[in-house]
Order: C-alpha cells, then sequence, then structure tokens
C-alpha cells in the first residue's frame, strides 16, 4: 500500500517556498505521493475554507517536478466540470510526461454555487459534465501521438457519495472518497466490491484520502475520523486500511483553519512520525522507482 500526503497549495503561510519545502519534506520522509487541491474562482465561499492565494494544481505540479526525482504527484481533486476535457488531457498528458510519468489525475464533481456561476458553468449539471470529461479524457488520452502520453494516466473518481462510487467503477481506475470515519470506510470497500460484482466490472483500486491529526492522547467515539488520533490510533488505521485492500492511501494534515497554513511544522512533524513509524523512508528512498 502506498502512502500520500495531500498538500495546502492555498492560505495565507502559502507561497512558492513553502510549497517547495513540503514536497522536498513529502519525499525525504519516504512518502509516495504528493496532491494539491483545485480551485480557479476563489468566490467568497472558496475563500471561507481555502483563502488566497491559491495556486492552480497543473501550474504548482509542473514546477514541483522539477524539484523532485522519484515522487509521484497529483490531484485531490481536479473539478472536471471547470475545464474544457479536451484542455484537460492535453495538460494532464503533457504534466506526465515532463515529470517521468508521475501523475496521478484525481477528478471529482465539485460543490461551490458560487465558483460554479463564476465560470458560468452549470451546477445542477456537475455530475452529467463530470461523466462525459471522463469519456472524453480517455478517448483523447487514445491518440498518443497528438497528447504524448505513452501510458494511461491513473484517473481517481473523489467523492463519497454513491454516485461517486458508481461513477468510479464505471469510468475511473481508483475511488477516492475523503476524510471519512473507519466504520464507514469498512462498509464502503464492501459496497465498492459488490456494486463492480453486480455489474461484471472490475473492481477498481481503493485509495482513501484521510485525516492527519496527531494527538497526544488517544481519540474516543463514533465520529473519530480515519488517521486522527494517537500514533498508534493512526498506524492502526493503515493497517486496517491494507486489509480492505486499499491501493494507497492519502494524508491529509489540513483540518479547515487557514491559519494552519502559517504553522506547517506542526503537520510536518505529524508526518515525521507516521513516518518514522512505518519506516517510510530506509525502504522507499533506496529503491529505484
Amino acid at each position: 500500500m502506498k502512502i500520500g500526503v495531500n498538500v495546502p497549495n492555498f492560505g495565507p503561510g502559502t507561497d512558492p517556498a513553502a510549497l517547495l519545502t513540503w514536497a522536498r519534506t513529502v519525499e525525504s520522509l519516504g512518502f509516495d505521493l504528493l496532491m494539491l487541491s483545485d480551485h480557479l474562482a476563489i468566490t467568497p465561499d472558496v475563500a471561507q475554507r481555502y483563502p488566497a492565494p491559491f495556486y492552480e494544481p497543473f501550474t504548482t505540479l509542473a514546477w514541483l517536478a522539477a524539484h523532485t526525482t522519484r515522487l509521484r504527484l497529483g490531484t485531490t481533486v481536479l473539478i472536471a466540470p471547470y475545464r474544457h476535457p479536451l484542455l484537460t488531457a492535453r495538460t494532464a498528458a503533457n504534466l506526465d510526461a515532463l515529470s517521468g510519468h508521475r501523475l496521478v489525475l484525481g477528478v471529482g464533481v465539485g460543490w461551490s454555487r458560487q465558483e460554479f456561476a463564476a465560470l458560468d458553468v452549470p451546477f445542477e449539471q456537475r455530475g452529467r459534465l463530470t461523466d462525459d470529461h471522463l469519456r472524453r479524457l480517455r478517448a483523447a488520452w487514445t491518440d498518443t501521438a497528438d497528447y504524448g502520453t505513452v501510458r494511461p494516466i491513473p484517473l481517481w473518481i473523489g467523492g463519497n457519495s454513491d454516485a461517486g462510487l458508481r461513477r468510479a467503477v464505471h469510468l475511473g481506475d481508483a475511488w477516492h472518497p475523503l476524510r471519512p470515519t473507519m466504520p464507514w470506510l469498512r462498509e464502503a470497500a464492501t459496497r465498492l466490491r459488490a456494486y463492480a460484482d453486480e455489474h461484471a466490472l472490475p473492481v477498481p483500486a481503493f485509495a482513501p484520502r484521510i485525516a492527519l491529526k496527531l494527538t497526544p492522547d488517544p481519540v474516543a467515539g463514533p465520529r473519530r475520523l480515519a488517521g486522527e488520533g494517537s500514533i498508534e490510533q493512526i498506524t492502526a488505521d493503515l493497517a486496517q486500511l491494507r486489509l480492505l485492500g486499499a491501493d494507497s492511501v492519502v494524508l491529509d494534515p489540513y483540518h479547515g483553519d487557514p491559519e494552519e497554513t502559517r504553522h506547517p511544522h506542526r503537520a510536518r512533524q505529524s508526518l515525521a512520525a507516521v513516518a518514522e513509524r512505518l519506516a517510510l523512508a530506509p525502504t522507499r528512498m533506496d529503491q529505484p522507482r
């Protein structure tokens, strides 16, 4: 099971130097994957959660690709309806080629009504637009001469809804639910397999994004998020996800307060604790990619 990190590419404490430090930290600790979020129009509802500066993910990942060597790079999640599918296909294929085929493209339907309105995209049609986007992406990538990609770019389908699960089975390579509890994840992994079997389709990979919220004492109660609690609880959650068949797990150290971006050392210390407990660096940094 590969382990990645969702890095904040927004907020008052984020700038190019901070992003570069994040990338170097994630790679040096032995994690497999660095992922960024996506917003284009920082409307008031977006800014409340993810304020400016907000670094556009494709541009930022291309820059970080030049400063890393083995780290896979991805989006969690690119909001499909915001871009024309041929633009996404071209940009993603070029980034994949320029990075040495390290791109993972996580895609979702989006949630911000104000941002959809600012981009003149119909919010109520975002599911249908996303499905069409994914089909056209795959069709475009079959023309390798035009798009310059020589291998399939992994498509992770974000979202916790049944619609997201179904979309992953029909159109994706992995299902990428976001920040759930462990009981929910156990039930979701069963539902994913059952739905794929029902439709006689391959089961996509299971690649959840979970919290990373390290606390000095264990956290109790049914609302505890996966990845929240003591280091023993976090590593136990990761072990359970491996048993559930997770192909990848993305750790998310951002918890909703933009002021957190001014103090990234706290999140990095948590990542270092996880990496040390899992012995990531000795087992992965020395292996060729």
